[in-house]
Parts: C-alpha cells; structure tokens; sequence
C-alpha cells in the first residue's frame, strides 16, 4: 500500500514528537511492506512568522490532496501573552477543521497498568479504565459570532449548533459504541442552555435506531466530577466542542501524563491526528517531551484512514511492552528517563 500523508509539525514541541511518529512509521512501512510518502507544510506561530498566515494556502492544499494528516502541536508564548493579537497561531488549526470538516474528534482514555502509580488517583479507582470521548469539532462557541460592544468593554461568544451537526457526530459514536460495551454517556448542560436541550432531544430521537444501547445523559459538572471519582463507569462519551475540550483535557490526569494520549479528527474526505496536548514551548529543544501521545495518534491514522489494523495494533504492542520494560521520558519514568528521540527510536526497534 503506498499512501501520502501531510506533516504539520507546528510550533515548540511539534517538530520534536512528529519525528518520532515517522520513525515509527517507517519501520512500520518496511516490516509490513507499506510506502508512506512525508510532505510536509507550515502552520501555527511558524507559518505566521515566515508567511503572516497561521494556515498558508499551500498547506490548506497539501492537507486536501494527501491522504490522511499527521500534526503535531501550535501555539507560541508571545501569542499567548498577547491577547490582542489580530492573527493567533490557533486561529490556523480552527480554519483546517473548518475546511477540511473533520467534524468528529475521538480521544481514547486508557491507563497503562505500569503507569498507575503516575496518576494523582488510587490504584482501585483505575482499575478498568478504558473509555473514548466524540466530541463534536467544528461547531458551538469556538466558531460561533463573537466580537466586542461598548467600546470594548463588553465582549460576546456565541454557541450554536444544528440538528443536523448534532445527528452526524451522534451516528458516529452509535456506530463506534457498537463495537464496545454499548454504553454512551451524552454530556451536556441542559438544565442551562438551549443548544444542550436540542442535543438532548436529536440524540433521544436517535437513540430509537440503536435499541441495543444503553444511553445515559450527565450535565457537564457532574461528567467533570464523575470522571474522577469513578472513570471505569464510562465506555462512550459523547458531548459538544467545548465541553469535549476541557472534560478531555481532565481525563488525561487520569493517564499520569498528558503526553500519553492521542487523537483523531474525522472528515467525510480525509482526517487529522495528533496528540492532545500543546506545544509546551518550555521544553521546545530540550529532548525531553513524551512522544508517545504523537506515535499513538499515528497507529490511529493507520486503522482509521488506512484500514491496517494489524499495523496499527503493532504500534500500540510496541508502545506498551516499552512501558512495561519501564522506558519513557521523564514525565513518566523516574529512573533514567530517555529524551525524546531516544524513546521514539527504542518504540521503533521493538515492532
């Protein structure tokens, strides 16, 4: 099989993890006899300082015609510290999801058995952990009106979303709890907001095609405390963009590392992965950033575009016999951590 895939690496740790994942990938090309064709492209805080446009249009181009994205991280400190900065390198990884309408994220959750003692809760409560988040990507108040009144002093975002946005992410994670324990929890805040009660009611609607499915409906606040207390309850969440931004970002707390966890964006046409976490700029350079979240994300790419299970499968097999032989960089390992590079190279070597 020979497929072309784009590489955005982006800003601070970005170049750093996704030289891990090629790596990876191409031991993965030679054991299995596949050719997986690298072309790469700008975007974030780089793409503005060589092009003044976070998403250039070449990489917007190269993104359409390959067959499948492999990102890294964006975002820069003098943006960050800069809230009234016009152009911001986020504003690049909103306008591809737009464009490319990868409307649907999958985040899995999962606790490595040697890693237990990483996470900030008890061993009992990690027992069976193993859940996935859809959340919907390209809709509410991340790509609603926003803008300022009264002479900048007072500041609107608005949330919105159609029932037809709702019901395309829900078919998503109906067919995806099919092949699990056939359990979603929707997360919403219905009880407030007016968008929370249309989801409510499209997904009640829906749920009638899927009888086999146990469906359960949690306001946001009680997921957020849920997740902590009792994380092996859930097998599919499903909720809205914001909510699955933040809920996402808690549970991988519960993995002892954000680095740990990868990501999948889904389009009708073609589909990005990356890990979940930013682009650490305190640790750009410095060899030291967790690359597994990255190489993770690239055996989803394999299963979810490519349809090579077996591929995949050997990477995430690879991946946790590395844990288990008790290597991995410095979040994660106390004892002779390895850098980057080096953990990316021993995950390599044991497919």
């Amino acid at each position: 099989m020979r497929k072309t895939i784009a590489i955005l690496p982006g800003d601070g740790i970005g170049p750093e993890i996704i030289e891990q994942a090629i790596k990876v990938l191409k031991i993965v090309g030679t054991k299995f006899n596949h050719e997986f064709v690298f072309e790469y492209g700008l975007i974030g805080a780089i793409a503005i300082d060589k092009t003044g446009n976070p998403l250039p249009n070449e990489t917007l181009k190269l993104c359409k015609s390959t067959d499948a994205i492999l990102f890294g991280a964006i975002g820069d400190p003098k943006y960050d510290n800069d809230p009234s900065a016009k152009i911001r390198p986020e504003q690049g990884l909103l306008k591809l999801r737009k464009s490319l309408d990868l409307y649907v994220n999958v985040r899995p959750i999962r606790v490595f058995e040697k890693l237990k003692s990483k996470s900030p809760l008890k061993g009992e409560i990690l027992e069976g952990v193993d859940f996935v988040v859809v959340r919907e990507l390209i809709g509410g108040i991340y790509f609603g009106k926003r803008g300022r009144r009264k002479n900048g002093t007072v500041a609107y975002d608005t949330s919105t979303y159609s029932k037809a946005e709702i019901e395309r992410v829900a078919k998503f994670a109906f067919e995806l709890v099919l092949t699990r324990k056939k359990h979603i929890t929707v997360v919403d805040k219905a009880n407030v907001l007016e968008t929370s009660r249309l989801w409510r009611e499209t997904i009640q609607e829906q749920s009638k095609q899927y009888n086999n499915v146990t469906i359960e409906f949690m306001f946001v606040d009680n997921a957020a405390m849920q997740i902590i207390k009792k994380p092996s309850s859930f097998d599919v969440i499903l909720t809205e963009n914001m909510f699955g931004d933040i809920l996402t970002d808690e549970a991988s707390v519960i993995t002892g590392s954000i680095g740990m966890l990868p990501s999948a964006s889904i389009g009708a046409k073609t589909s990005l992965y990356e890990p979940i976490h930013g682009s650490y700029p305190k640790a750009k350079g410095l060899n030291t950033a967790n690359p597994i979240g990255t190489i993770l994300s690239a055996a989803m790419m394999l299963e979810y575009s490519f349809g090579l299970i077996k591929e995949a499968k050997s990477i995430e097999n690879a991946v946790e016999k590395a844990i288990n032989l008790g290597f991995g960089t410095k979040d994660i390992v106390s004892n002779n951590p390895l850098g980057t590079s080096e953990l990316g190279t021993k995950i390599a070597s044991l497919i």
